[in-house]
């Protein structure tokens, strides 16, 4: 079974903190919250972290993983962005929004849509998310705790335990967050897109 940390929401204690990004830095993958809901998160160098989260989510290679960072300066690194997607992430920042945008070769190429060479960034607005990427030092590699035969996310971290049995390493227990996920907005081209209807108001977009 996997350890739950049972953090505080919104003043997360620096010592457990620490103690989920060694998980992250010893090739772990964490369960944790966001403004939206639960995410699955592990470093993005580990090629053998990823791959477990691909089966636990039986992703195939079409899914635009997202970076989670703690602010546009640090994510700017591993996009393109232009003038007009700079206006909408900095914006609509920190949020519910996933942008998906052209990578950069900071980004393993594992992590690119293969066809359209593109990454999800993202910075919530959730203490707990932040300060795990404030310790870490560099973006998350995530995706939202959506498993493939459930119709909604994982909300509770028994259930979390259960679930995902041996299969993750580090449940953080920051309280409820929602089961909605992030509007996903992709600011490629001329035009944003709306790819998923989420928590984050789309009519901005229209």
């Amino acid at each position: 079974m996997p350890h739950v940390l049972s953090v505080h929401p919104d003043n997360p204690q620096p010592r457990l903190i620490r103690q989920a990004v060694s998980v992250i830095q010893q090739g772990g993958i964490m369960v944790y919250p966001t403004d939206s809901c639960y995410a699955l998160g592990c470093h993005v160098g580990d090629k053998a972290a990823l791959m477990r989260i691909r089966a636990i989510r039986r992703l195939d290679q079409k899914h635009n993983f997202t970076l989670v960072g703690r602010s546009l300066a640090e994510l700017s690194a591993y996009t393109k962005l232009s003038n007009p997607a700079h206006r909408w992430v900095r914006n609509l920042t920190p949020g519910p929004y996933t942008f998906v945008l052209p990578a950069t070769k900071q980004v393993p190429k594992r992590l690119w849509h293969p066809k359209r060479k593109t990454i999800g960034i993202r910075i919530p607005d959730n203490a707990v998310a932040l300060a795990l990427c404030e310790q870490l030092g560099e973006p998350l590699v995530s995706t939202t705790l959506h498993l493939p035969d459930d119709d909604y996310p994982l909300t509770d971290p028994y259930d979390m335990q259960q679930c995902l049995a041996h299969q993750v390493d580090l449940i953080v227990d920051g309280g409820y967050c929602g089961d909605e996920p992030t509007s996903v907005v992709r600011l490629d081209g001329d035009t944003p897109e709306v790819l998923r209807r989420g928590k984050g108001d789309i009519t901005l977009f229209h």
